[in-house]
């Protein structure tokens, strides 16, 4: 190369000895953790270099870590501008619940007319995993999880695969929703929600489980503080201390 030719610079992260360098997974769950703690709110920009330089790692793992985010939607990657926290409007978060009413509460009608004392052993065997979930600190993004998945189990005892797909869709927005506008002292799904379904489902009390859905339903829109979010700038750093 000639002489004083300027060499290509590159950004690198230096981890302090002694310390060993976070893992993309270990970077997706901080990042997803001061998502649900409310310290990123919707429209917050994820600036891969900042965050490189705060996690002292490269801006791959990074870029992996947020990778993840934008896959399950939590995040949107916007051309020639970057990944923002989503922030689905409140008019949205409606437009999902409305949906979900319309559909949800049929189908647990007819689930209650289908299932069978297996469905039913795994029904229990689901919520008995909401309540460990629910009393151990650290799992509320499971819980989120673990609750919407709940739902999808129901469509797929009604063995109608196209419900099975389009429960699945609104249970992902379900979540994103949840994450970003829980109302900090409200819960989402109260802890005997889904034991009841399930009792009125092993009944065969289809017109009571249709009601308990529907006002299960309501309730998780209720709990939801589904105000736009202030738009201010955040500094990350002071996020990530």
């Amino acid at each position: 190369m000639p002489t004083g030719t300027a060499q290509p610079t590159q950004t690198t992260s230096r981890t302090p000895r002694g310390m060993r360098a976070l893992s993309s997974e270990a970077i997706h769950q901080r990042i997803l953790a001061a998502i649900m703690e409310h310290k990123l709110p919707p429209g917050t920009q994820l600036v891969e270099e900042r965050l490189a330089r705060i996690f002292s790692v490269s801006r791959t793992k990074v870029r992996e870590a947020i990778g993840r985010l934008v896959h399950d939607r939590i995040a949107t990657n916007i051309p020639n501008r970057g990944a923002f926290v989503s922030s689905p409007t409140a008019d949205e978060a409606r437009e999902v619940f409305f949906a979900r009413r319309l559909i949800e509460p049929n189908l647990v009608r007819t689930v209650a007319q289908l299932a069978t004392p297996r469905h039913i052993q795994q029904l229990r065997a689901h919520v008995a995993r909401e309540a460990e979930a629910r009393t151990t600190p650290g799992r509320e993004h499971e819980l989120i999880t673990l609750t919407g998945d709940f739902h999808i189990l129901l469509a797929e005892i009604s063995g109608n695969s196209f419900l099975v797909r389009t429960l699945r869709e609104l249970e992902s927005l379900t979540a994103l929703i949840i994450l970003l506008y829980d109302a900090p002292d409200e819960q989402h799904c109260a802890h005997d929600e889904h034991p009841r379904l399930v009792d009125a489902i092993e009944a065969r009390d289809g017109e009571r489980a249709a009601l308990l859905m529907h006002t299960h339903l309501e309730h998780v829109e209720h709990s939801l503080k589904l105000e736009p979010p202030e738009s201010s700038e955040v500094d990350l750093e002071s996020v990530f201390a």
